[in-house]
């Protein structure tokens, strides 16, 4: 089965229960053209840039001449990791600057001019409806919701919880669509100086402007409550409910994650004390990166030096796999959605080469999506040496019906509002793991991310491939699992394990 492509990473579409309107707002057009600078018409496109110069180091003054001569406006520069965030509307700009000495790479961030171009909504969730949460009762200890999640029981967070909640001292920063923070199940265990809004590509620390606009996107609340909902009467239980969770915006309200937000949501993480990072999501416009691309190349640098800063500064990033079904250990993968902000086409792509990111940048545990009967999702990617650890990801019932005593074979969050809901995908897995990880910081509070993930593996729970893999019952096999039970292309090391987190 292959799934949708949303940008968010990578919420399936399930039956509606409420609207996701797109709204038609971005960057305002700041470029100005400096002396010398190229001629370019008043109504020119301008387009997003990111520059790479020596990492540790503002841009040089040749640097930033050279910039402004070729019709660009710095909009801020991260100088730690020597990424230069830039606007201009001369369509040579890139090509221009990439030969200025001091320059490592430059590119595009976008095939659409600011602002994007508005796209179709995908990733609704099933809401619960006020009569379906007031009737919710759940045995004593337990929030109202938990007996619908059959998702901590299979990672055996359920056990876990008898032992611990996860310290307050642990942060889990939600790269994504926003985080309602007033939602009762998240404001106990919100962290404000965490949370920032980072969509034109600069900080932007206004009062919530972390949190989804109206009609936007849910998913990064959902995604929130799964890592950290928090064990107060209220609603459904996180996965480590006692860790504080931050929301980081980074995706427009065209739900598209462009790369100078994504740069600016990782260093802003890693500057701000974050333990673990969830990104449920891929880099736009490109689902895969092509390094003999110097547009795309230049996408694959600016974010790999943020995910490696934000690891350097103590930070565990985990990533959804994605929800297309493709096997990204193969020798070739057709991508028919990139770009994905103005015309895509058709292009055959070697995934030892080309990137999606930031689930396949070096060093970010990459999560495939599991259903109620504890198989791979229909939907999840997978490859041998590609996908780390397997989680709860849910499935239509089609496919894995749910696992008592659970109503639905997906996977229950906080919506914006102060709703519950269900949704599935990798980008539901994804969180599982970082709450996990968030709950080995808490059991282990000086474990370098390095220790932190080798214990997430190590602790895993082993699961054999599934041979044959025949998920649709129709005698054909949907996909090939290659590897040992504990090393696998479906399920990585296992099933990542809530229990000994919380124990060894």
């Amino acid at each position: 089965m292959t799934a949708p492509h949303p940008r968010y990473r990578r919420a399936m579409a399930v039956p509606a229960g409420m609207a996701m309107a797109t709204a038609l707002a971005f960057l305002p057009n700041t470029t100005a053209s400096a002396a010398g600078a190229p001629s370019v018409t008043a109504d020119a496109a301008s387009f997003s840039y990111v520059v790479n110069v020596r990492p540790g180091h503002a841009p040089s003054a040749h640097v930033t001449k050279a910039i402004g001569e070729a019709g660009g406006t710095i909009v801020t520069s991260y100088d730690r990791i020597g990424v230069v965030v830039v606007h201009s509307s001369n369509p040579d700009f890139a090509r221009t600057v990439r030969e200025v000495p001091g320059v490592h790479s430059a590119g595009a961030t976008r095939t659409a001019p600011l602002p994007a171009q508005s796209t179709t909504d995908v990733g609704t969730p099933k809401v619960l409806s006020a009569a379906e949460v007031a009737a919710a009762e759940a045995p004593a200890g337990q929030d109202p919701l938990e007996p619908q999640q059959w998702d901590l029981p299979a990672i055996k967070a359920d056990k876990a919880h008898e032992k611990s909640l996860g310290s307050p001292k642990v942060t889990v920063a939600v790269i994504d669509t926003g985080v309602d923070d007033t939602h009762p199940d998240l404001a106990p265990n919100f962290d404000r100086t965490a949370s920032v809004n980072c969509v034109s590509g600069k900080p932007d620390t206004t009062d919530g402007a972390w949190r989804p606009g109206a009609g936007e996107s849910p998913h990064g609340t959902h995604v929130a409550g799964e890592i950290a909902a928090a064990r107060n009467g209220v609603g459904m239980t996180g996965v480590a409910p006692g860790v504080k969770v931050s929301g980081i915006k980074v995706s427009n309200p065209d739900g598209f994650f462009y790369t100078e937000a994504v740069v600016c949501g990782l260093v802003w993480a890693a500057e701000h004390g974050v333990d673990v990072t969830n990104n449920s999501y891929y880099t736009d416009p490109w689902y895969f990166n092509c390094k003999d691309d110097p547009d795309q190349k230049a996408l694959v640098e600016a974010v790999t030096r943020a995910s490696r800063y934000a690891e350097k500064k103590g930070a565990v990033n985990v990533a959804a796999a994605g929800n297309e079904n493709y096997d990204l250990a193969a020798d070739q993968i057709t991508d028919p959605v990139s770009p994905n902000d103005s015309t895509p086409s058709e292009r055959v792509i070697d995934p030892s080469e080309c990137y999606d990111i930031p689930t396949q940048l070096p060093g970010v545990v990459t999560v495939a999506a599991t259903g109620a009967k504890g198989l791979k999702s229909s939907f999840s990617n997978y490859g041998r040496g590609v996908v780390d650890i397997a989680a709860p990801g849910g499935d239509s019932t089609r496919y894995q019906p749910p696992a008592p005593p659970a109503t639905s074979g997906l996977i229950l969050g906080t919506l914006p509002g102060g709703t519950w809901g269900y949704m599935a995908g990798t980008s539901m897995a994804s969180p599982h793991v970082a709450g996990v990880a968030a709950l080995i910081k808490s059991t282990h509070p000086y474990a370098t991310p390095a220790l932190v993930k080798a214990l997430l593996y190590a602790q895993a729970d082993a699961v054999p491939c599934t041979d044959p893999y025949d998920i649709d019952a129709d005698g054909k096999a949907d996909a090939v699992c290659e590897g040992p039970r504990n090393r696998n292309g479906f399920y990585g090391w296992g099933m990542v394990d809530a229990l000994d987190a919380v124990t060894r």
